[in-house]
């Protein structure tokens, strides 16, 4: 029997299944759950297993089946009949049957796809369950694996072995790389299991999370709660995490919201690559915008100038910042910052004494300078490194893939026998981009050319192992600061070795960190820096003034000449180096050559050129010293495993 109480229920879920849908259909979304069959027209043809009877959670069913009566509900299966309708009758007979004492008892049933639900069998009962607030709901399951060229089958299949570990549904990464990440912080390798207790702290914690960071951001926000805990977990220990109370994760989650919140966006990175015009500002205008008259900065480096050329490079960029802006602009370099306790502490230390510009200038730095951030949130904090998805702090890098390309031109001008050496550094963000640019340069002057590729973070000699192949034109590292002594005995820069075996250089891109730090700084003292929440990276080159390419006297002067032309052209920006057809070593397009490459393509490129021998080495085949900036910048990054001995 139907009771006015029911019948109330009903017509207030119906209410609010009207505005659900009226509220959708205004932003010019689909107002009706899914359907699996519009989605996979053609899952007969993919691989089904059946699951035991399990508890599912409410707000991943999010379809059904098909779409037959797919309409009688909103997106959230909220009802939408009349109340006289035979629908809304048996909607509140299943209502009663729940507010009984024995409640709703059979399961529903149920295809899940890609840790999704879509109902074939008790959308009525889903329907009033998710009204009344269940967090699980009962269902038959039957999992539909995507095909293995599906582009969404890799993360799956890190879920299908969280879930083997865990059996739970509640964490879904939509990014490769989450769940290695999760399960470092909490201090577990990536083969070991998980008790029964650590997946029940696990799963109650970061339900609490989610809610918190609903309530933050909107139920409907489409925010992703899991790259927003990632994050979370930079700043806190995963046993802080799990042990804090609502009121107090609420707060950390404030003070750390900008952050969460930006990476959690499908996009989340701004990327400049040039300098702001600084705005003319009235002096009312600079203060809304809280411009500073005078810039205390501090530079925070691991090492010493007298133990690290990059060390250096960042030294005398600071000398060169306090020289261009000596009225607004005071410096200080602090050394020693070799863990993350030393960093955070000489952080602190510089905000005490009044710090509002700090950069930390290297990479690993990164989790240090965040969680000063988050103490510190008056000063601005830069760290540089590439494709940080963070608001409280700004990285910046530079184009070194200019540079190279520029010393490719010389390396094929001079090679001989078409053999060119190439040294890589490391297997991260910009320098496939770097590689490839120097090949271009080197077929632009040698169609020939052969580049032969080698990596200094692997147990390899790599100049010795290039003689033996009978290479005598090598690029090497990149020369940290404008100092052509650096390109003596073949450590940085391209060389030639010549007939008695020695090591002859010719040319390097160089890093000019000073003009760097003059245009950030002057884009601060301007009230031109941004803010509002969003992750913006800096990767400036040539056109900045932050890359240049020293060219050794042995040049010859038509090669010379060359260069020189195409730098100049680089730095009014007036060529695209990637800008032609170009064929990757597997036979695939790195660029049509009709629709330019953007910054962000250019700078995430994970393939090599069809010219070039060798290939982008993985996790497991560098060094462990190594690894550490894998993790956080590796092209390839969300295939590292968690932190290990030795990084």
């Amino acid at each position: 029997m139907i009771t006015a109480g029911i019948k109330e229920e009903y017509l207030r879920a119906a209410k609010l299944g009207q505005k659900e849908k009226k509220e959708l259909e205004a932003a010019g979304r689909d107002p009706y759950p899914k359907v699996l069959d519009e989605l996979l027209p053609d899952a007969s043809r993919l691989t089904t297993t059946e699951l035991p009877v399990m508890e599912i959670p409410a707000d991943r069913i999010v379809g059904t089946r098909s779409g037959g009566r797919v309409s009688v509900f909103s997106a959230s299966f909220l009802p939408l009949p009349d109340v006289a309708s035979e629908f809304a009758a048996k909607w509140m007979n299943l209502l009663s049957e729940q507010l009984s004492e024995t409640g709703i008892r059979d399961p529903i049933d149920c295809f899940e796809y890609l840790g999704d639900f879509y109902v074939q069998e008790g959308n009525k009962r889903a329907s009033v369950l998710k009204y009344l607030g269940a967090v699980r709901i009962p269902a038959r399951v039957r999992r539909i694996l995507p095909a293995a060229d599906d582009p969404a089958a890799a993360v799956y299949g890190e879920f299908l072995d969280f879930f083997r570990r865990t059996g739970s549904y509640e964490i879904q990464f939509k990014k490769p790389g989450g769940y290695a990440k999760l399960l470092s912080a909490m201090g577990k390798k990536p083969d070991e299991g998980l008790s029964e207790t650590e997946v029940k702290r696990l799963i109650s914690a970061f339900c609490a999370f989610k809610k918190e960071f609903a309530s933050l951001t909107g139920a409907r926000s489409g925010l992703i709660p899991e790259d927003a805990l990632l994050v979370f977990l930079k700043v806190h220990t995963y046993d802080r995490f799990v042990s804090m109370s609502p009121e107090e994760l609420k707060k950390a989650l404030s003070q750390l919201f900008d952050d969460v919140k930006a990476a959690s966006e499908p996009e989340a990175i701004t990327l400049r690559t040039a300098p702001a015009e600084e705005e003319r500002k009235s002096v009312i205008g600079k203060l809304i915008s809280g411009a500073p008259k005078h810039l205390e900065a501090v530079f925070i480096c691991q090492r010493t100038p007298d133990e690290s050329p990059w060390t250096r490079g960042h030294a005398e960029g600071a000398a060169y910042l306090q020289k261009a802006l000596p009225d607004s602009v005071s410096v200080k370099c602090l050394f020693g910052a070799d863990t993350d306790e030393k960093a955070e502490a000489l952080m602190d230390e510089a905000a005490a004494e009044g710090a509002g510009l700090i950069f930390t200038t290297t990479p690993p730095l990164i989790t240090a300078t965040l969680k000063a951030a988050v103490r510190h949130p008056k000063v601005r904090f830069f760290n540089c490194s590439a494709c940080q998805p963070l608001s409280s702090v700004k990285s910046y890098y530079c184009r070194t893939y200019e540079g190279k390309f520029i010393t490719g031109m010389i390396a094929g001008a001079l090679a001989e026998n078409d053999l060119i050496g190439y040294v890589g550094s490391y297997p991260i963000l910009g320098v496939p981009a770097a590689i490839n640019a120097f090949a271009i340069g080197a077929r632009m002057t040698n169609p020939r050319a052969r580049v032969l590729l080698e990596w200094t973070c692997t147990e390899i000699d790599c100049i010795g192992k290039l003689r033996g192949q009978g290479v005598r034109v090598i690029s090497n590292r990149d020369i940290p600061l404008p100092d052509v002594n650096l390109m003596r005995e073949g450590a940085y820069g391209t060389f030639i070795i010549d007939a008695s075996g020695g090591l002859v250089p010719i040319a390097s891109p160089c890093w000019m960190w000073g003009k760097l730090y003059e245009n950030i700084a002057r884009t601060v003292l301007s009230g031109s820096l941004e803010g509002g929440g969003r992750a913006v990276n800096y990767w400036w080159g040539m056109d900045s003034g932050v890359i240049d390419v020293k060219l050794s006297d042995l040049v010859p002067a038509g090669v010379r000449t060359l260069a020189e032309t195409f730098m100049e052209r680089l730095r009014q920006g007036g060529f695209d180096i990637f800008g032609r057809r170009l064929t990757a070593g597997d036979g695939g397009l790195i660029s049509d050559g009709e629709t330019p490459l953007s910054s962000m393509e250019i700078l995430k490129m994970d393939r090599l050129l069809d010219c070039v021998e060798g290939h982008i080495p993985e996790y497991g085949e560098i060094m462990p010293m190594s690894r550490g900036l894998y993790r956080e910048l590796g092209v390839h990054r969300e295939s590292a495993p968690g932190a290990g001995e030795g990084e």
